[in-house]
């Protein structure tokens, strides 16, 4: 059976086991749909990726993004981790800017040091939640509907709404119901109090998914909260977003608006590599 180059890395963070574990297999252009699928969901990670020979001569590469149980077109987490193991995979590359083909398209990622950043895709569905799906939430957080300061649907793709309470405690305070959540992705976010929370990042940020669990770190979800926050003037046109505290780990976001472009960043770790036989 053939055997292929493998690596599970850690994004959104700069040590091991404190981001968003990703599996990539490299240079896996013979393998069919039905063998990503099936891999897949036997890394039973969030998502696992696979680097194929671009179709498009503008891209260095090309990526699929499957689920246990499905293909994506595009995610945060894994085009910055399948990025960091194209470059570890094709040696000196002289670019500060490597494009990506996936099945959204071309994305642009910029490399800055150690960081890694890719351009947060238009919004499909933005604007405030609908008062009946609010009370919903509000049910599924726990918490009174005045409790909420805003909300707007920051949706790139997977659905995200952006919940805003009042504070970073706020925020990791909440015990989410997902049975009343069900079907619902949403992504709560509160901002830090210098004195009391330090000035290491500026927002939390929580990510609860429809399937009923919560997700470390989340790149789709920051984009989207990061086009309202900014466009909103809640947010500055640079911060850091960490995420995945409730749940042990320590990922950072790092936010830049450029011109019209918001960039969405962070640092990728390896921690594991080898080979699989496929």
């Amino acid at each position: 059976m053939p055997r292929f180059s493998f690596q599970q890395v850690d994004v959104f963070s700069s040590r091991p086991l404190r981001g968003n574990p990703l599996a990539v297999v490299a240079a896996a252009d013979t393998l069919t749909e039905a063998q990503m699928q099936a891999f897949a969901n036997w890394t039973n990670l969030s998502e696992t990726t696979f680097l194929l020979t671009p179709r498009d001569p503008k891209a260095h590469y090309r990526v699929r993004i499957f689920t246990p149980k499905q293909e994506l077109p595009f995610a945060g987490h894994p085009t910055l981790g399948s990025c960091h193991v194209w470059l570890s995979q094709s040696g000196e590359v002289e670019t500060d800017e490597v494009v990506q083909e996936c099945e959204a398209g071309l994305i642009r990622i910029r490399r800055d040091g150690k960081q890694l950043s890719f351009v947060a895709p238009p919004l499909r569905r933005s604007g405030p939640v609908e008062p009946e799906i609010i009370e919903r939430v509000a049910r599924g957080l726990g918490i009174a509907q005045t409790a909420i300061k805003a909300t707007s649907w920051v949706d790139n793709g997977p659905g995200w709404m952006g919940v805003l309470l009042n504070s970073r405690r706020d925020v990791l305070a909440v015990q989410p119901d997902f049975a009343i959540l069900a079907g619902l992705r949403v992504g709560l976010v509160g901002p830090f109090d210098a004195a009391q929370d330090g000035t290491e990042a500026q927002f939390e940020v929580r990510a609860f998914t429809a399937a009923g669990f919560e997700d470390p770190v989340t790149g789709s979800l920051n984009a989207g909260l990061a086009q309202w926050l900014i466009g909103s003037g809640i947010a500055p046109s640079r911060y850091i977003a960490a995420q995945g505290t409730a749940l042990g780990r320590a990922g950072r976001v790092h936010v830049v608006q450029a011109g019209a472009d918001i960039w969405i960043g962070g640092e990728v770790a390896s921690c594991i590599e080898g080979t699989v036989t496929l």
